[in-house]
This record gives C-alpha cells, sequence and structure tokens, in this order.
C-alpha cells in the first residue's frame, strides 16, 4: 500500500498519525486549559494545510503566516502541558521546512523554534539551566534529522519530475524522429519509382512505339495494345509518386502530444488544429523545441496549475498562444530559454512576443513561418478554412 504513495503523502500522514498519538500525553497530563487544546487542534489544521500537496500545490502568502501559527502552536502545548510536546510537534513541522524554506532560513528556524522551549525545560519542567540547554538542543538534532529526512524526499521528488520531463521530451522527440525517417523513406521510394521505373517505362514506351510503324498485320494490333498497356503504367507510376511525395508531412499532433501528459500540478491544455501537418522537419524541430521550453519554464518559475497552448494557421506559419495562470511578473526578464527560443525562431523568420503582469500569469505569442502539409495535397482555400480543430483537454477553439 505505501508504494503506491509518493513522498509527500507519507510525509502527510506520517505527521498526522504523530500529532494524533501526542493527544495521548496531554490526556494523562491532564491539561485542561481550552486555549491548550485550542492550540493542539490549530496545530493539526495548520499542518494538514501546510502538507497538502507537497512539491506541486503553489505557495501563497498565506501558507508562511500558517507556517508561523504551526510553531506558536506547538510552543503553546508546551506551555499548557508543561512538558516537552512541544518539542516534538516541532520535530514534526520540521518535515515541512524543506517544501517551503531556504537551508539556512530552516537551519534557523530549527534552532530558535527549539531554543524557544528552554524556559519550559527549565522553569515548568525543573531542569537546571544547563540541562535544560542540553534538553533543547537534543531537539533541535532530532528536528534536524527529521528536516534532512524530508529534504531527501524533495530531492528524490524533483529528480523524478526531471526524469519525467525528460522522457517526455524524449518521446516527443523520438515522434519527431519516427515522422522524420517516414518522410525520409518514402520521399526515397518516391525518387527510386521516377527514376529507375519510370525511366525504364519511358524507354519501352517509345520503343513500342516506333515498332508500332514498322509492324504489320496481326503484330502491329499486339505492339499497339502493349504500347497502350506501358502508357497507362507509365501514368500509374508517376500518380502513386505524386500521391508519395503529397504525403512528405510531418503530423505534429502525434509529436506534440506527449509533452502534455503526466505533468504534476499542470493542467496542459493544448488544442491543435485539425489536420496539423508540417512539410519542413527542421521547422517542425523548431516548433517541438519552443513548446518544450514553454512547458519547462512554466512548470520551474510560473508556479501555474493551468497552461493553455493553441497553436494556429496564420498567414504563411503557424501561430503558438501559450497562457498559464502563474505569478507572473512586473517585468519579464529573458533567460538562457526565452533566448535560445528567440535564436531559434529568428533563423526562420519567426518571432516572440511575451506579455505579463503580477498575479496574471505570462502570455507568450509565437510565430513560425512554415509551409503548411496541408497545401501540398492541393486542397482549395475553402476547404483548407473548413478543416475542424481538435483539443486535448480542454475545448476546441
Amino acid at each position: 500500500m505505501f508504494t503506491r504513495l509518493d513522498h509527500g503523502r507519507l510525509l502527510r500522514y506520517s505527521g498526522l498519525f504523530t500529532w494524533a498519538v501526542v493527544v495521548l500525553p496531554i490526556l494523562y497530563s491532564g491539561m485542561r486549559a481550552w486555549q491548550g487544546w485550542l492550540a493542539y487542534a490549530a496545530f493539526g489544521f495548520t499542518y494538514a494545510w501546510l502538507a497538502r500537496g507537497l512539491g506541486v500545490r503553489r505557495r501563497h502568502p498565506v501558507d508562511y503566516l500558517f507556517l508561523v501559527m504551526m510553531t506558536l502552536c506547538a510552543i503553546g502545548v508546551s506551555y499548557h502541558t508543561e512538558t516537552g510536546l512541544g518539542s516534538i510537534l516541532l520535530m514534526v513541522a520540521a518535515c515541512i521546512l524543506p517544501w517551503m524554506l531556504s537551508l539556512s532560513m530552516s537551519i534557523v528556524w530549527l534552532i530558535l523554534s527549539q531554543m524557544v522551549m528552554l524556559p519550559v525545560f527549565v522553569h515548568l519542567m525543573g531542569f537546571p539551566l544547563f540541562e535544560g540547554v542540553m534538553q533543547s538542543l537534543l531537539y533541535v538534532g532530532f528536528a534536524g534529522f527529521v528536516y534532512v529526512t524530508s529534504l531527501i524526499g524533495r530531492q528524490q521528488a524533483m529528480a523524478r519530475e526531471e526524469q519525467r520531463r525528460l522522457n517526455s521530451e524524449l518521446r516527443a522527440t523520438r515522434a519527431l524522429l519516427a515522422e522524420s525517417v517516414r518522410v525520409n523513406e518514402r520521399t526515397r521510394i518516391s525518387r527510386e519509382l521516377h527514376d529507375l521505373l519510370g525511366h525504364h517505362l519511358t524507354a519501352l514506351s517509345l520503343n513500342l512505339e516506333v515498332a508500332n510503324h514498322l509492324a504489320e498485320g496481326k503484330v502491329q494490333e499486339h505492339v499497339s495494345q502493349a504500347h497502350t498497356l506501358a502508357k497507362l503504367l507509365l501514368s500509374d507510376v508517376r500518380e502513386a509518386v505524386s500521391l508519395i511525395r503529397d504525403s512528405d508531412d510531418i503530423d505534429m499532433a502525434a509529436t506534440l502530444l506527449p509533452l502534455a501528459d503526466n505533468v504534476p500540478g499542470l493542467h496542459i491544455d493544448m488544442r491543435l488544429p485539425q489536420p496539423f501537418l508540417l512539410d519542413d522537419p527542421e521547422r517542425a524541430h523548431v516548433l517541438l523545441r519552443c513548446t518544450q521550453e514553454i512547458v519547462t519554464n512554466v512548470v520551474r518559475h510560473a508556479q501555474a496549475t493551468t497552461l493553455v497552448l493553441e497553436y494556429q494557421w496564420r498567414d504563411e506559419g503557424v501561430q503558438l498562444q501559450a497562457r498559464d495562470d502563474g505569478r507572473g511578473a512586473e517585468i519579464p526578464v529573458a533567460g538562457n530559454g526565452l533566448r535560445g527560443m528567440r535564436e531559434r525562431l529568428a533563423a526562420y523568420g519567426g518571432s516572440v512576443e511575451i506579455e505579463t503582469r503580477p498575479g496574471q500569469g505570462f502570455s507568450l505569442s509565437l510565430y513560425l513561418p512554415v509551409v503548411r502539409g496541408i497545401e501540398r495535397q492541393g486542397l482549395s482555400p475553402a476547404l483548407r478554412a473548413g478543416s475542424g480543430a481538435v483539443a486535448v483537454g480542454g475545448v476546441a477553439a
């Protein structure tokens, strides 16, 4: 059963179990003050709130207020019970720190929160000052052990997320490679048909035409039929070559969809035109890499829960509108990823524009000039305009 739980859920349930067990010594101590019971209940509530969706749910400013509340409630339990139970609750709270605070801030929290318990050990429990300090430092060590355990869990969760991201990118790249191999093989076959079989059939047709003029009687009739069959066969070969070349297009839906699969904490609403075909593997690769970069940036920096990726045909290219519901920023800062995206697009005459505001997420508009694969199939503009759209994870636009 435990193998089905991730690191965050295991930490949450184990912490709640410890909190529930602490009620037994509280009852044994005979605590009657309602303030103590309120502090105990508030600790459980704040811990359950902060421990939900560890590593998945984005943090709000109120979470840090709850962290302070949880610390004060643990200390309050010790003051009202005149025991060291608050230090045990602080050990439980230590498993939240790696997911919320930096290493330096966590160390300060571990030391200060346990040292605040010193008056309880000295004045309420009757320990000498030296023994009280040693008792506090002992709990600092225990809390540090819990903190490191949770930190390892967070690092493993991050490594697993990175592995998932690399796996999705690998599957998308593999799909693009498979499409490119298919296109190259069909192109090779069409060339072979055109250059070899077409050449020989043309020579055969010319020789049969000459023989038709030289033959007489029944021989001429058979030669004429053979000439007609040779011309029909040559026409069929040309038609087959044209069909093969017209289907030398990369299916971008098969290439892009793996990027939207199983992204923890982020729902990707990918909207694709139907059909979505490109005839240039290099431009298809650029579109794939740009999409990967957008998803990666949202997961790492945006603290968003939803990402909308909408692909549309516009003029002589593809336009990608990306929107998330993350925290946004006052001024967009272009990192290596965005600069690399601009460079990839600029190499093919494309562009990218970014709009963002604090609390309103990021909006990115990307344009890549391409030749649509659908245009090479000879469809009329009316049919192209009437092509439908399919939405993955959302409603079609």
